[in-house]
């Protein structure tokens, strides 16, 4: 077959599954193996070569991450029981006055929570950011609104163990601590830097208090706080902490050379999720009602199950893609040049995202399809993966289901979300390419 009835037929599969989202309304989970099928097959895969790419892709993407997405959403639906988060933000509010705050909302929301899944978080965290919004002076209903969608959003896709970018490191087959220190770096700076200029225009106009926030608090917001008592929160705490600082130190000493078999096994973030979870899980029982901690593990399955079919369909067309060759036929159109493939990545990512709406779907599509050209060039895939997750962020809006919790749990109005949410993350998404291109270069 030419190499441009692959690239065509690629196209075609893209778009293919894109019409089936938007038009006829199927499920992207289906879409993505319809696309598969059609791909395979069209390509010259054959119906038995066909089901076993999709069949491999689904389970080669499990085998990687399927864990780690249960034990970290788990370990996330019980920090958010242990009531960790509240105390947290309770604590930022003592140590950072109100022109450093938002800062470290957003960083904090977009590195150490990241293992809560993104809606309960943002259902969990809202009433607070509306509150402390109060609290900061000028433009601080701005200021909070921009730190919320930054957070959420930016941590998803760069952060270990988020939903997006524990999916885009299996997709690659990439080392998750690898992942976590170089998508923290990108995301504390990309978080900071974004809010910085947003706090900046905010200032100079372009936020309207009066067209842009809402006169009353968001109905969160105003229901009375619960009288539950709370574990301390280092105690709460600690399993997440423990968990995140046994991913990082096992990937440093990768890195380092110093690994050894128990650094290996402790640093895997699997079992240091894993820790952190049997953790969690021995203070609920010690703190809380064991119908409540009952409670908080039906949360976790309930949300996982989707995350996980999603993530695995993706990597049934991103097996597919891969063997009919396109990576082969790709490598012969670039240089060794690291600017215009990240760029065409990040590209990709962002007119998927545009199209279908779904931050996890376009990252690791756009990864799938061009990550596996990328070693060719000598570009590691830690860029890739992380160009994929900026383009995915860029025009969050109207079919997106987190666009509008973050309109109506915060104070401000959809023409005030479309500045904090809409317009500031796909400021983030630009500004993310710039260390991700910088450490591509240096790495």
């Amino acid at each position: 077959m030419s190499d441009i009835a692959v690239f065509a037929n690629t196209a075609i599969t893209i778009v293919g599954v894109v019409l089936l989202i938007l038009r006829v309304k199927i499920s992207p989970a289906i879409a993505l193996v319809l696309g598969a099928i059609y791909l395979g097959l069209v390509s010259g895969l054959g119906p038995e070569q066909t089901i076993k790419s999709i069949t491999t892709g689904f389970g080669d993407l499990m085998g990687e991450v399927g864990l780690l997405i249960a034990f970290g959403v788990l370990l996330g639906s019980l920090m958010a029981s242990l009531g960790a988060i509240e105390q947290l933000v309770d604590r930022l509010v003592r140590l950072f006055g109100p022109k450093t705050l938002p800062y470290a909302f957003g960083s904090t929301v977009g590195t150490v929570l990241q293992s809560i899944f993104a809606d309960v978080l943002l259902v969990i965290t809202a009433p607070l950011a509306s509150r402390l919004s109060r609290q900061i002076g000028p433009q601080g209903a701005a200021r909070m609104c921009a730190a919320m969608a930054l957070g959420i959003e930016v941590g998803l896709v760069f952060v270990v163990p988020g939903v997006g970018a524990v999916a885009l490191a299996g997709v690659l087959d990439l080392p998750f601590g690898k992942m976590f220190l170089f998508g923290a770096v990108t995301a504390v700076f990309t978080i900071i830097t974004t809010l910085a200029l947003f706090t900046a225009l905010a200032r100079r106009g372009l936020w309207n208090p009066e067209l842009d926030e809402t006169e009353e608090l968001p109905v969160a917001e105003v229901e009375p706080e619960s009288d539950r008592r709370f574990p301390p929160l280092a105690l709460s705490l600690s399993p997440l902490l423990l968990a995140l600082l046994l991913i990082a130190f096992g990937a440093i000493a990768e890195m380092l050379g110093a690994s050894s078999p128990v650094v290996d096994f402790l640093g895997d973030p699997v079992i240091a999720l894993l820790i952190g979870l049997v953790g969690a899980l021995a203070i609920a029982r010690w703190k809380l009602p064991a119908e409540q901690t009952e409670a908080a593990f039906k949360r976790g399955f309930h949300e996982s199950g989707q995350i996980l079919i999603l993530t695995g369909v993706g990597g049934s067309l991103a097996q597919t893609v891969k063997d009919v060759g396109l990576g082969e036929l790709l490598k012969d159109y670039f240089t060794t040049n690291t600017l215009v493939p990240l760029l065409l990545v990040w590209a990709v990512a962002a007119v998927l995202h545009i199209a279908v709406g779904s931050v996890v779907l376009a990252s690791i599509t756009a990864a799938g399809v061009l990550g596996p050209v990328m070693p060719m060039l000598g570009i590691d895939p830690v860029f890739v993966a992380l160009a994929a997750g900026a383009g995915s962020l860029f025009v969050i809006h109207a079919t997106s289901n987190t666009f509008w919790l973050l309109q109506t749990l915060l104070p401000q109005t959809t023409r005030g979300a479309l500045k904090s949410v809409t317009l500031t993350v796909s400021a983030a998404s630009v500004i993310a390419m710039v260390p991700i291109q910088l450490m591509a270069f240096l790495f």
